[in-house]
């Protein structure tokens, strides 16, 4: 049974192409994944984190009202955009090789469709995560194929290890 909900929720995240600064219609997006799911880019520019207190980080919303930032991930920049929709973390292969995930090590035994296609995900359990002074171990993500998911998308196997998280007036507020 957990197999199952994994698979359909990678199946939602993955339905997230992050290659759109010209979004598709609405309805063909709508149709490929589950409700909640954002499908902006994050190929667009980050949003700078703003200067908080300590374990306290804000972001700023882009354009589109969209928390897009810089994360590190086990000690590497990674660009990520935030979606509370999304039941894990979901990271491409070339972003796994940056932050150190052997490829040889990763088991696509997952199938899962997405917008663009069929594609097949690992799982893997990040080191850390930190987005400032923010600051995450342990986070469970899903590698998916690069052809699938251009970049990183931010979900609640990250959010959910927060003290609090919260949005307000265009920025998102993260607490640990």
């Amino acid at each position: 049974m957990n197999r199952f909900l994994f698979v359909t929720a990678v199946a939602a995240i993955s339905a997230v192409t992050f290659s759109q600064m010209h979004r598709p219609p609405e309805d063909t997006v709508a149709k490929a994944q589950a409700p909640g799911i954002d499908t902006q880019a994050t190929t667009a520019a980050t949003t700078p984190v703003s200067v908080s207190p300590p374990g306290e980080e804000a972001i700023s919303a882009g354009p589109g009202g969209h928390f897009n930032a810089s994360f590190k991930v086990n000690g590497r920049d990674v660009d990520g955009l935030v979606d509370t929709g999304a039941t894990f973390v979901a990271i491409n292969e070339q972003t796994a090789r940056k932050i150190g995930i052997s490829p040889s090590s990763l088991d696509y035994r997952y199938a899962v469709t997405t917008a663009n296609g069929t594609t097949q995900a690992a799982h893997v359990t990040l080191d850390r995560m930190e987005v400032g002074s923010v600051r995450v171990r342990g986070v469970e993500a899903y590698v998916l194929k690069d052809k699938s998911l251009s970049g990183m998308l931010v979900g609640m196997s990250f959010m959910s290890k927060l003290k609090s998280y919260k949005v307000q007036d265009g920025v998102l507020t993260l607490k640990n």
